[in-house]
């Protein structure tokens, strides 16, 4: 075991060896200044969140709903607001919670927040969260930042306690000297669809997050505020690992943004000319916070264990993996010092070498690492919650699917800032996102049926390529199309998937654009502060 180690201090070594696997400012900025470390943009109009057209059209009426709806539920108009956009992942699923890089775009959809703080009265007592879709009753919280979720008893408000104990807890943590707890009326406009695995949650608490943010007067980092809002999103229950928070809050209109993690890194990622990504609903919703333990959740701890069983057999003590071990990329060091030793440099080799196939059972597990399972996740009651339903441990094909995708976006990547013509580059790309879905399919199983046609569908249909995209389990495909085909395209999906569903009453052909459509790189997080209505820009934290 582990006798490719010649010293006593390469063991370390390898585990230090974690990449191989390939307008208006509130403040004037110099240019070189990482878009990670600039503060969230503040606008007096819409015009540059929204670019023009239409979309700006939709935009201005969304405001102006909000801003009649907000006075008609509560008495008064808000102080501001904020926005922050769904997304899409282009490649990269399930690999950032284990500490790789991802690749998604914005899309246009997002959640506006309207936020108002109360200082006097009863009101200062209370967070009072409304939404202009009136399928959705008001839900009323103390305001009181410690409160506790219950978890068992959903509820959409949720969602904004999340952010509202994050950001408590983030100054406090930061030992910022800001305003107490305050009583805050809200109201929320969200588009993007639930359930689709375009980050409907991740979009709901970012807003929230930057609405009592900037309602407070204080303004952070993105890259602080992308760190906050991930672990927001962890009071509701689900291991979110991130992407979908730095996405939304980073953003660039035009561009896909391959985000790095540990610190979290943004960098401009330009697609090809040519293509187009149409992101389509299979029709069956993700519910990832309500299925946590069998599904998304599921998979964190199994990757947690398969990290754990390949430390030790590659030369860790039990106890220092149970311990340290926390990620596949803790141990990628160790499987790519394995592979060099058997003439490859595939972390994978380790996996089909020393994980085996077959489902480890809780015991199979406890023998290696001699510790329960119940005492390697004490502190962690989500994962506690895995361990009771779970009946086994796929750690072979997590592990496999992990490592696999880490490359394939890097893969990405490289071929889309290659000197391969445009019609090459579109063709490589649409091949990788082929072998993701597959890889999530087969290795991670998360897609589902209505997944799988759909998938089918558009490939049939000219898709250069076609993916699950999100958590999965539901949710939406995202297809890379020439982009001279794409109307075409959307409308033969139309007839050879929606229709049916169509007939069969799931869905209205009103709605077809909520559920099809095309998306080009759209802008990210913003707050709105009318110049007209509202005083002057926030300070920086």
């Amino acid at each position: 075991m582990a006798q490719f180690l010649k010293q006593g201090d390469e063991l370390a070594l390898a585990m230090e060896k974690k990449t191989a696997i390939h307008e208006e400012l509130p403040v004037p900025v110099e240019k070189t200044v990482p878009q990670e470390e600039l503060p969230i943009q503040i606008y007096a109009s819409l015009e540059p969140v929204y670019e023009g057209g239409s979309q700006l059209e939709e935009a201005q009426l969304r405001f102006d709903t909000l801003k009649s709806k907000f006075l008609q539920v509560f008495g008064h108009q808000p102080d501001l607001y904020a926005r922050s956009p769904g997304r899409v992942n282009l490649i990269g699923e399930h690999i950032d919670y284990e500490g790789y890089s991802v690749l998604p775009m914005a899309i246009r959809q997002d959640t506006i927040v309207a936020i108002r703080k109360n200082k006097s009265g009863e009101a200062q007592k209370l967070l009072r969260i409304a939404n202009v879709n009136d399928k959705y009753t008001i839900c009323t919280y103390p305001a009181d930042p410690n409160q506790e979720i219950d978890l068992k008893n959903h509820k959409w408000g949720h969602y904004f306690i999340c952010a509202y104990k994050g950001y408590y807890e983030y100054v406090k943590a930061k030992g910022l000297n800001v305003e107490p707890p305050a009583g805050l009326d809200i109201l929320v406009d969200g588009i993007v669809p639930t359930g689709s695995g375009l980050s409907s949650s991740a979009a709901f608490v970012c807003s929230s997050a930057i609405a009592i943010m900037a309602a407070f007067n204080v303004n952070f980092p993105k890259k602080e505020l992308a760190q906050l809002t991930c672990e927001c999103e962890r009071h509701i229950g689900t291991q979110s690992g991130g992407m979908d928070q730095a996405i939304s809050i980073m953003a660039k209109t035009g561009f896909a943004e391959l985000i790095d993690f540990n610190p979290v890194r943004a960098t401009d990622v330009q697609l090809p000319a040519g293509g187009t990504f149409v992101i389509a609903h299979c029709l069956a919703e993700s519910q990832k916070a309500v299925t946590a333990a069998t599904n998304y959740n599921n998979r964190v701890v199994e990757c947690r264990l398969a990290a754990i069983l390949l430390g030790i057999k590659l030369g860790m003590k039990p106890t220092q993996a149970v311990s340290e071990v926390k990620t596949l990329s803790d141990v990628e060091g160790l499987c790519v010092a394995y592979a060099g030793n058997h003439g490859s440099s595939d972390p994978v080799l380790a996996v089909k070498d020393l994980l085996h196939e077959k489902p480890y059972t809780a015991e199979d597990i406890e023998n290696i690492s001699g510790e329960k399972l119940s005492s390697v996740f004490a502190n962690s009651p989500t994962s506690l919650e895995v361990l009771k339903a779970a009946k086994h441990f796929k750690l072979h094909q997590r592990a496999a699917h992990v490592y696999s995708e880490a490359k394939r976006v890097y893969a990405f990547k490289d071929t889309v800032s290659s000197n391969l013509n445009e019609g090459d580059k579109l063709k490589k790309v649409g091949e990788l996102m082929n072998d993701s879905h597959h890889s999530c399919s087969v290795l991670y199983e998360c897609s589902c049926p209505e997944l799988e046609e759909l998938v089918e569908v558009c490939r049939d249909n000219g898709a250069l390529g076609a993916r699950l995209t999100g958590a999965g389990w539901g949710g939406c495909v995202v297809a890379l199309v020439k982009e001279n085909i794409v109307p075409q395209f959307i409308l033969n999906l139309k007839e050879n998937f929606y229709q049916a569903r169509i007939i069969k009453g799931v869905i209205s052909k009103n709605d077809l654009g909520l559920y099809v459509f095309a998306s080009k790189p759209s802008s990210g997080a913003a707050i709105i502060k009318f110049q007209c209505s509202f005083g002057s820009h926030l300070k920086e934290a």
